[in-house]
């Protein structure tokens, strides 16, 4: 009985590390309750159940009639689907019986989430950006310009980011250095004619497309609570980004996106 219990609140702390792995780097609520769910009827469980919402994860396991929960606060540690789908790759090991509670519990600990060079990224979503210009008819001057902008400010959103500054604050700044340094470049003689969608363009990075996909999906399946969260995150990001356009618009005298 002693070692059943034993092996019972192993198995609940992988389960709710589980679904915790999933909840912090992005995942959506209906995939981080069916992988928990499922690793820990994998492990031999009975029932799982868990309650998950955007700033914390409460997770059941029941095992011959004895029941044990736990509470897990969430951290967001930003998106990344590579842990995601190494935490999908272990629960489908579990399930064709490749891995017990010992061998995935080594495994959670070997997790490592998978980060690009900085240069790398900062170079990527400026070439992002810039194309996106030019399919909106910015030309390749306007490409230019918005690869300038947005390969700076991606470089500032990291490095803000590094110094864990709020969120909300770096969108801020991110927004008003890639709107400065693409409309301070339009305002040269050379761009003079350049389309101010160029402008626009290099603020693109900021658009918080996955947490409002998320959001959407979240409430769809019936996560209503953690996908208003997480839609409430994302419009203040985006009025974070607003007020660094304007603010930047503002204080330079730069032309609108008309």
């Amino acid at each position: 009985m002693q070692a059943e219990q034993t092996e019972q609140r192993a198995v609940t702390r992988l389960c709710i590390q589980c679904g915790l792995f999933l909840l912090q780097h992005g995942a959506e609520s209906a995939l981080v309750d069916e992988l928990s769910t499922r690793l820990g009827l994998a492990l031999g469980m009975d029932s799982v159940e868990s309650a998950i919402s955007s700033n914390a994860i409460v997770l059941a396991t029941i095992k011959d009639g004895h029941c044990l929960t736990s509470t897990r606060k969430n951290q967001d540690r930003g998106i990344n689907m590579h842990v995601v789908t190494e935490v999908q790759h272990i629960v489908i090991m579990a399930e064709h019986k490749l891995l017990d509670y010992k061998d995935v519990e080594k495994r959670f600990t070997q997790i490592k989430p998978l980060r690009y060079p900085r240069w790398l990224v900062s170079l990527m979503v400026g070439l992002s950006c810039a194309c996106f210009c030019q399919l909106n008819k910015g030309g390749w001057d306007g490409a230019f310009v918005t690869f300038c902008g947005s390969t700076v400010a991606m470089h500032i959103r990291q490095l803000l980011a590094q110094r864990h500054l709020h969120p909300q604050i770096n969108f801020c700044i991110t927004a008003f250095v890639a709107t400065t340094v693409s409309g301070l470049l339009l305002l040269m003689p050379t761009f003079s004619v350049t389309p101010t969608v160029a402008m626009a363009a290099s603020v693109l990075l900021l658009v918080p497309g996955f947490p409002l996909i998320n959001a959407v999906a979240d409430m769809f399946k019936g996560h209503i609570n953690t996908g208003l969260a997480r839609w409430a995150i994302a419009s203040l990001l985006t009025l974070a980004t607003c007020v660094g356009v304007v603010m930047s618009m503002t204080i330079w005298g730069l032309r609108g996106w008309a």
